[in-house]
């Protein structure tokens, strides 16, 4: 209930904007096709023998494969007053893991469909960028459930300020978030957090670009206790663009990310270090 009169409240105040751009014959369409790539990583273990009986399999592995595949683009309507966008991102990886004089073991190791829609004003202009209020909806998903977990399934809302489309921050914001989590059907939890985001860009040379994102969240509030939800929630990436061709790239990459669930007091992470074949284009819809 909280989270639909949340982003009810805030629709109703973003509908004057939209209503005005309506009447704007600037307005210009994109189709902003930021990436589609292909991941492979390869970790080679040492002493893998005298680790064969670990109940750590990484340590008893030979090699560990991890390919991932992803889909990241935005449907954007710019004028002089906001930006409008709408995304749609589809990652998948699978983890091969092959322990000594063992079948392979196979694991997810990234499952996302994310669609989302939202509204930046721009009100202000600071360091070559607009600044403004947003508001955002978002619907997240999985391909397939995670071994013996349910699909992952949630609705959320952002409302905060933003700073977006500067030559070098793309994207920087604070966000109160409201998250409604239908993933058990037993235990439906309404969640509130905030959450700071970031994205940049910084051409190093002709042909080469540095990349970086940021994220993170902090819940404050559960309507139930599922032991599974995340306290907190770290994102951090990092990646080096090498241009092949105006619309090709090698992308070498560090990604980490850190959370605790609420059910222990164990921290979790995940690092990842790998290379990525990737398409990007500009497409003018005007």
């Amino acid at each position: 209930m909280k989270i639909g009169m949340i982003a009810l409240a805030a629709t109703c105040l973003a509908l004057p904007a939209l209503a005005q751009e309506a009447e704007e014959s600037d307005a210009k369409w994109t189709l902003d096709v930021r990436e589609i790539s292909l991941t492979y990583s390869n970790t080679t273990v040492s002493n893998a023998r005298e680790y064969q009986n670990s109940p750590v399999s990484a340590y008893s592995a030979d090699t560990q494969y991890n390919i991932i595949g992803k889909l990241d683009i935005f449907l954007n309507r710019s004028t002089d007053t906001g930006l409008w966008q709408n995304n749609l991102l589809l990652n998948y990886g699978k983890l091969k893991i092959k322990p000594v004089d063992e079948p392979a073991e196979s694991s997810e190791s990234a499952d996302k469909i994310w669609l989302s829609t939202d509204y930046n004003r721009k009100v202000w202009r600071w360091l070559d960028a607009d600044v403004g209020p947003f508001i955002q909806g978002a619907f997240q998903t999985e391909f397939t459930a995670n071994q013996d977990a349910p699909r992952y399934k949630a609705l959320s809302a952002r409302e905060g300020i933003k700073m977006f489309e500067g030559p070098v921050i793309k994207e920087l914001y604070g966000a109160l978030v409201e998250e409604y989590d239908f993933t058990y059907s037993d235990k439906k939890n309404t969640k509130l957090a905030w959450e700071i985001g970031a994205r940049a860009e910084y051409v190093l040379r002709e042909g080469v670009k540095w990349v970086g994102t940021a994220r993170y969240t902090d819940y404050m509030s559960y309507s139930e206790y599922v032991d599974t939800d995340l306290r907190y929630d770290l994102e951090l990436m990092t990646k080096m663009e090498v241009s092949l061709t105006d619309t090709l790239a090698f992308a070498p990459y560090v990604s980490y990310r850190r959370g605790q669930a609420r059910g222990t007091d164990k921290v979790g992470t995940n690092v990842m270090v790998g290379l990525s074949l990737q398409y990007a284009d500009l497409f003018n819809l005007n």
